[in-house]
């Protein structure tokens, strides 16, 4: 089957034929190609074509695709079960090796994608703040949470309704920030120590979220526990 065939399949039993607002070609006026696999630094669509890959599955393929060193730990890992339902050794270990490569971040919660750990953040600062209002940039996407699909830019675009019409949309903020309240943003280490300044001078409480998938990088080395290597 071509992208088209597949396309006109997926919209019999998807919204919009794509499983992701930001899949969807939409804004571009365009059909999805479907990737049949990945090779290194490039995509391989169902027709073929070779495409230079300048997203990696939105940040956590730092090694591109399919390495073979992933690959073989993958079916290592696989070879013990796929997924549990329970506190394993293993998250423990991916969360320290996170908080020696940042030791700024020094809890965290694992989740599995960009909108449960905004949802998170959103729901912690809350809880800490004592406030209701979050304040996010117009155009930006953090995830498909009702609230903050309000004004997220081409991330909402699958069908064609750029704000959210859901009840809690009423209680963000998109507005230069005046008010005391939860500022939501993508983290920029070169800005942090700037922004601190500002949340003091103006009481406000910034929640930034980052996803990490697959391996950690390689910025500093570790020795692992012996009962979990």
């Amino acid at each position: 089957m071509n992208n088209a065939e597949l396309f006109a399949r997926a919209c019999r039993v998807l919204p919009g034929g794509v499983d992701s607002p930001v899949r969807a070609f939409r804004a571009v006026s365009g059909t999805p190609f479907f990737t049949e696999r990945g090779e290194g630094a490039f995509l391989v669509d169902a027709e073929g074509n070779r495409y230079l890959d300048y997203v990696m599955s939105w940040g956590p393929l730092l090694l591109g695709h399919a390495p073979a060193a992933v690959v073989q730990a993958v079916r290592e890992a696989a070879e013990h079960g796929l997924t549990f339902g329970t506190p394993t050794g293993r998250e423990t270990l991916l969360a320290e090796e996170i908080a020696l490569a940042a030791p700024h971040m020094q809890m965290m919660r694992l989740v599995n994608s960009g909108t449960e750990a905004t949802m998170s953040a959103v729901r912690v600062a809350r809880g800490f703040t004592g406030r209701e209002k979050v304040i996010k940039f117009a155009g930006n996407y953090h995830g498909h949470s009702d609230g903050l699909l309000v004004r997220a830019g081409s991330g909402c675009l699958t069908g064609g309704v750029p704000d959210s019409l859901g009840e809690h949309a009423r209680r963000t903020v998109q507005r230069p920030c005046g008010r005391r309240g939860t500022l939501l943003r993508q983290p920029r280490t070169d800005r942090l120590r700037h922004r601190r300044t500002r949340r003091r001078q103006y009481g406000r409480r910034s929640a930034r979220r980052r996803i990490f998938a697959g391996a950690s990088p390689p910025l500093r080395r570790t020795r692992r526990p012996a009962h979990f290597r």
